[in-house]
């Protein structure tokens, strides 16, 4: 069998790996990429996936950066079965229509700007159309139940206990005689986690493809976690202003209303601190989650049985238009806001920072894990300001990161979890982590366990076979593209000679002319003091 990473290789998002067994090629997941723009252009890399040739795909959970390129797919060709379990298929007809929706609307938005000055404009990653049409393929797959996507190729979903409805897929096939076992385990989540029940075990593997989001690092406990979001809450509380909060819609804006419903009991949430959900998707996921209480772990289920709903509580507000977001920034008082993106880099989230950030008083609480080059990955890096629409703002607001509510294993729970077969024959192929994070949580795993362990690269291919050493096919000019720093550095130079030069004829025009001239060269000057804090 032949495998292509498509993306989560080095990084933590775009999780795709094409797989090509005999006769058939399938997919693994189908995510999309989220990051800087470099990271972000591999979304537009559609001739590699091919997508008509793919005879099905098998989708892990429901979040974006797993699922958000299906209605690409679909919108080149692809009209085969995609498989997942009912929670995922449910979340992702909301999802998808609502990642749809934001790549016309962004497009629209480029499109303003470029006809304003004359540029071409560009078209959406997919339209809302291809998302409807991505909905009628899916395919519904229970838990422990072996089925056959294609002939010879068997295909058992367990769960994974990150989201609802999450689960990592074995899959088991023979090929030249040979049986093998390869093993993805999407993002496994952790032990007594709200909502979700723990991951199901591991037994055996030739070949596990481990996601290492925290593989370097533990998360606090969650009894901690509660302390230190009841620590914000008094805080602007106090101070009579707003807790801010980025969370993805799925699964962490459930957690935190949950965690609220926790505190409410404890009498740490006060009576008269409103609580918004300002995310229509998450309002949205919310039902959903009330749908399925089949999925939910004992603990919840005993809840409900017992009259208590931890999905409810009195002071919870549910702000669906535009209108009733806005009117949260022009209320005064204190109150908790629970916002989309989780990392704080598209929806409404960015207008309720750039209202809070710069008061003192004000908390932000990140709750999940931060891309690289996101505006979350900043404010939690220790930024004094932020670009946020354009604006510099000041970061005075009192930062809080609770990674207690992370739906991804820390680096414990993952070795616990691979523990399962120690003393066995396994390669470990680590995904879905940063490179020096995987590199450190390699050693680990084979210090401990003894387990050959492989870092891929973006685009790389790998045949995978029992017994034989894994021989990498990688082009490093794809995977990383070098940057040629003294050529920018010689660039930079030249244009700065060149305005040495102008400035001569500068001085004799008229002074309203210099002054605009000498304000747009301090933007330039501050945005270079910038860059070179960075560096």
């Amino acid at each position: 069998m032949k495998i292509t990473f498509m993306g989560a290789a080095r990084t933590v998002s775009g999780s795709c790996y094409i797989l090509e067994c005999g006769n058939k090629r399938f997919a693994v997941d189908c995510g999309l990429h989220q990051g800087n723009k470099e990271i972000e252009k591999r979304n537009w890399n559609f001739d590699q996936y091919d997508a008509k040739e793919l005879d099905f795909i098998l989708i892990t959970h429901a979040h974006i950066d797993h699922t958000g390129l299906l209605p690409a797919l679909v919108s080149k060709g692809f009209k085969s079965p995609i498989y997942c379990t009912a929670p995922t298929r449910d979340l992702l007809e909301i999802m998808l229509l609502d990642s749809a929706h934001i790549q016309e609307m962004e497009a629209e938005w480029a499109n303003r700007k470029r006809l304003r000055t004359g540029g071409q404009p560009v078209r959406p990653l997919y339209s809302i159309v291809d998302a409807e049409n991505t909905i009628p393929l899916f395919a519904t797959v229970d838990y422990s139940q072996t089925f056959e996507p294609a002939p010879g190729i068997k295909v058992t979903y367990m769960n994974a206990g990150h989201i609802l409805g999450s689960a990592f897929i074995e899959i088991e096939y023979e090929q030249d005689g040979k049986k093998t076992k390869a093993v993805f385990s999407g993002d496994l989540g952790r032990p007594e986690q709200l909502i979700v029940e723990d991951p199901s075990g591991v037994d055996c593997a030739d070949y596990l493809f481990l996601e290492s989001t925290y593989g370097n690092r533990n998360h606090k406990d969650e009894a901690g976690s509660l302390e230190e979001l009841a620590e914000a809450i008094a805080y602007s509380y106090k101070n009579g202003e707003k807790v801010v909060i980025p969370a993805f819609a799925v699964e962490r804006s459930q957690q935190i209303i949950y965690s609220l419903f926790l505190l409410k009991k404890q009498g740490k949430l006060p009576d008269d601190m409103p609580v918004y959900l300002d995310s229509p998707l998450a309002i949205r996921a919310t039902e959903i989650f009330r749908k399925h209480p089949e999925f939910f772990d004992k603990e919840t289920q005993e809840l409900l049985e017992n009259g208590e709903n931890p999905l409810d509580l009195p002071n919870l507000k549910f702000t669906e238009s535009r209108e009733q977001s806005q009117a949260i920034n022009e209320t005064r008082g204190p109150a908790v806001i629970i916002s989309a993106s989780g990392m704080a880099n598209a929806g409404r989230i960015k207008h309720h920072l750039r209202h809070n950030l710069w008061r003192p008083g004000a908390s932000v609480i990140f709750v999940g894990w931060q891309g690289v080059g996101t505006p979350g990955r900043k404010i939690v890096g220790g930024a004094k300001k932020i670009r946020i629409f354009g604006e510099e703002v000041a970061i005075n607001a009192k930062v809080f990161t609770i990674n207690g509510f992370s739906g991804h294993a820390g680096q414990d729970e993952l070795m616990d979890w691979l523990g399962t077969m120690k003393g066995k024959s396994v390669k470990v192929i680590l995904v879905h982590g940063e490179a020096e994070v995987q590199k450190e949580f390699g050693a680990l795993i084979t210090e401990k366990f003894g387990f050959e362990v492989h870092i891929p690269e973006y685009m790389e291919e790998l045949e995978l076979e029992p017994g034989v050493e894994l021989q990498p096919v990688v082009d490093m000019d794809i995977a990383r593209p070098r940057v040629d720093w003294n050529f920018l550095l010689a660039d930079s130079e030249k244009l700065y000679a060149e305005l040495r030069e102008r400035v001569k004829n500068v001085e004799d025009r008229p002074w309203v002319d210099q002054s605009e001239l000498r304000d747009r060269l301090l933007d330039i000057n501050r945005n270079i003091v910038a860059l070179v804090s960075e560096m």
